[in-house]
């Protein structure tokens, strides 16, 4: 059953168009995904969905009445409540009939009504009413359905009752979901809401997605999440929708098969069209030198032909203006031994150290792609300052080769500079001139008219980028990356995962992405209470274990 359809829709902003004669059907029970370049209007979409946004031109059609539920990017909770409170909040039909039930509790005590035989009937029939719509929702067992969703997206009985500012960001995440689930809406639109997750945190989402019973729609750049969610991807590309049914590999070879093909049949078409112009400008040309009616008319009638013809578009070359080769060299053999580094901090305002690292034992080799993962706070961001000796550890001996050279991506970018602009920050890193650093600039994506913008002003995707490129101009052969693929949208993951693939060195990846970590990783590095546990593979063959 169709719940929402786009039809033709256009929508603009005043300096950009976004979708143009945009369409896609919603069904029920479907999960979707939503996927594009940053800045092609994913967001947009959504927000033209709920109806937040009313479209240039064209309609956007919904099912009466219909409950939509929807999760912005950023979620703004009351810091104050608790996990349970701000849960049973979202079941706002059901407060709702739980007000009109008090308050009309409240009229039994009135003298006017208890008195008076035909109003106290009235009130009577009027409570039973209320009270049957109030249990048909569920308002009997609403404290019960809250804390089985909180018990279902992770929370302990003693969580249960901590005010929110106690809560991670990933835990946040997770009880905005449940708040706006616990509403019970037929269709959820969700943007990004597996930012903030570590690997636990996007397990217990998917599992909410694949038990909802309504229909989803998806904004994500985790395309491992998109692999075992998702029942369809609707791509925005230039201004135009196109649904693929499938998840995101399913996606991936139909689009590249639809690719060759189109580039077969407009290659076909070029070569009989270009052939055609070629015989009505000879007739045309013959009509003239022999004064000859009959080529002309046969010239003018193939120019007709032509003009007739639907053209079939060249396909896009799916270039995104990114060309990074990161280089490296191979270096010591030895590149970095942790033997028995152990890490604690004080708490604020506590005399008393909390063990971050305890016993950590570690060896990597030239050209090992090491994947790092562990839940939220169990110290892997710690662990790349002690390798770049930014921190020393409590206890244990760090070795790093004589010939290493750490290259390192900062998932906050705090290796950049912000008060620099973009062109002196490129040109100051590789010693370049102005017009060798607007080259080198270009590469990764911007374009001349940014080269004055100050690094601090750019966004997060764009701020990913020049993190990049400062690490191809270091000459690193070693690399830290923490958390490389958080910012950037799946095109440019591609891109970086394929030089990552053709670098001449040795990395350490921290990351939550496991498509990532399946194309690139070859070990796999588990951070946990007991130290780390190495195993050869991937992600998923470290999964399969």
């Amino acid at each position: 059953m169709i719940k929402i359809r786009l039809d033709a829709v256009t929508f603009s902003y005043p300096s950009q168009l976004i979708l143009q004669d945009a369409a896609c059907e919603i069904q029920d029970k479907t999960v979707y995904g939503i996927i594009g370049a940053n800045g092609s209007g994913k967001t947009t979409l959504l927000r033209l969905i709920l109806g937040s946004l009313v479209p240039d031109a064209g309609l956007v059609l919904k099912e009466k009445d219909l409950a939509i539920g929807y999760m912005a990017q950023e979620i703004n909770l009351d810091l104050e409540k608790s996990a349970f409170e701000v849960v049973r909040e979202g079941a706002q039909h059901i407060l709702a009939l739980e007000t009109q039930l008090n308050t009309l509790e409240d009229r039994f005590s009135d003298p006017q009504v208890s008195s008076n035989p035909k109003k106290l009937a009235r009130l009577l029939d009027e409570h039973a009413s209320v009270l049957d719509q109030y249990n048909q929702a569920g308002g009997s067992s609403l404290d019960d359905s809250v804390r089985a969703i909180l018990k279902q997206i992770g929370f302990r009985d003693e969580e249960i009752g901590l005010p929110m500012g106690n809560l991670s960001g990933g835990q946040k995440k997770l009880l905005g979901l449940a708040r706006i689930m616990i509403g019970k809406p037929e269709v959820l639109l969700l943007d990004e809401p597996d930012n903030h997750l570590d690997l636990d945190g996007k397990a217990l989402l998917e599992n909410l997605i694949k038990n909802f019973s309504g229909a989803v729609v998806i904004v994500s750049h985790d395309r491992y999440f998109l692999d075992l969610v998702v029942d369809e991807i609707i791509e925005i590309e230039s201004t135009h929708l196109r649904t693929y049914k499938g998840n995101y590999s399913e996606y991936m070879f139909e689009k590249q098969a639809r690719q060759a093909r189109q580039g077969q049949m407009f290659q076909a078409q070029h070569k009989e069209i270009t052939r055609l112009e070629q015989a009505a400008k000879r007739l045309l040309t013959w009509g003239k030198v022999y004064d000859n009616p009959k080529f002309s008319m046969r010239g003018k009638a193939i120019l007709k032909r032509l003009d007739r013809i639907e053209r079939i578009e060249k396909p896009a070359d799916g270039s995104i203006g990114l060309d990074i080769s990161l280089g490296g060299w191979s270096g010591s053999r030895k590149v970095l031994e942790l033997s028995g580094v152990s890490k604690s901090f004080n708490d604020t305002g506590s005399v008393i150290l909390n063990p971050v690292l305890r016993d950590i034992d570690l060896y990597i080799g030239y050209g090992e792609r090491v994947g790092l993962v562990g839940p939220n706070g169990s110290g892997k961001s710690v662990l790349t300052r002690l390798i770049r000796g930014e921190e020393q550890p409590d206890g244990g001996e760090i070795y790093i080769g004589p010939s290493v050279v750490i290259g390192y991506y900062a998932q906050e970018f705090e290796t950049l500079d912000e008060t620099l602009n973009l062109l002196d920050a490129i040109c100051k890193m590789g010693n370049f001139s102005q017009s060798r650093g607007v080259a080198f600039m270009r590469k990764f994506g911007f374009d001349y008219q940014q080269r004055d913008t100050r690094v601090g002003s750019l966004s997060g995707g764009e701020k990913a980028r020049l993190q990049i490129a400062m690490i191809t101009l270091s000459g690193a052969n070693f690399l830290v990356l923490d958390e490389p693929t958080n910012h950037l949208d799946i095109p440019s993951c591609e891109v970086l995962e394929d030089a990552l693939l053709e670098f001449e060195g040795t990395i350490l990846a921290i990351s939550h992405d496991r498509y990532f970590l399946d194309r690139v990783a070859t070990r796999i590095c588990s951070l946990g209470a007991n130290g780390i546990d190495s195993f050869p593979g991937n992600y998923s063959d470290w999964q399969s274990r």
